[in-house]
């Protein structure tokens, strides 16, 4: 089964039977990491967007013979870098050992921290060693998570922050869309801005059927 450690902030590493990935690897000034890049070394590093809390440790990582799965614009401004990447866009399915993935739409905006436009925002669907984890990237509410939801997913992978993504009350939302089996916070108490109560927002999931696990950085979901 596989295995999902969540790293702080919207930083996530699956762990499979054949692969490791990991989403949107912001560790290196981030307060509430409890790893840095040197802890980790994944075979995939996929971005939802290009914001440098999203961004973060990619090249350190690629360093190490991780490929770059992300947009058209991030895989490009990856490889200018020196990086190994694969271009995708919403919709296309990239196939690895023992998975794959896919992305999907996300309400939000994206750009590197040097001002460089980072393509559409995206969430992302992957399927590992029979799994299916929904990392929704920084994102609004909207109708059509429905859509995602009719993958059959195990685990979904919510930002609840506010100010910049769903709060609390609109992720509760997107459950009765998604219905996932299980449910991960993510993306809030990093910064102050963003502070929001994880183990309420679980407790309330599970009300409407949904089990709510809030993870702690560096606790880990065996699913």
């Amino acid at each position: 089964m596989p295995k999902v450690t969540f790293l702080g902030h919207a930083a996530v590493l699956l762990e499979g039977t054949q692969s490791t990935l990991v989403i949107d690897p912001f560790l290196t000034g981030n307060p509430s990491a409890t790893v840095g890049p040197e802890a980790l070394v994944p075979d995939l590093v996929v971005l939802t967007h290009a914001h440098g809390d999203h961004w973060g440790d990619t090249l350190a990582l690629a360093g190490k013979g991780a490929t770059v799965v992300s947009t058209y614009e991030i895989a490009v401004y990856a490889e200018k870098h020196g990086a190994q990447a694969f271009a995708m866009n919403i919709g296309g399915r990239y196939v690895f050992p023992g998975g794959w993935l896919k992305f999907y739409p996300a309400w939000h905006s994206s750009s590197f921290p040097d001002g460089t436009y980072g393509g559409m925002p995206m969430g992302v669907v992957i399927e590992l060693d029979g799994k299916k984890i929904y990392h929704a990237g920084d994102t609004a509410l909207f109708s059509d998570m429905r859509l995602i939801g009719e993958e059959g997913l195990d685990v979904a992978l919510l930002p609840i922050g506010d100010t910049f993504t769903m709060g609390p009350d609109d992720a509760l939302a997107a459950l009765e869309l998604l219905k996932p089996k299980k449910v991960v916070p993510i993306h809030y108490n990093t910064f102050p801005v963003i502070e929001q109560d994880g183990a309420s927002f679980a407790a309330r999931a599970a009300e409407r059927g949904v089990e709510g696990i809030a993870l702690a950085p560096g606790e880990s979901l065996q699913i």
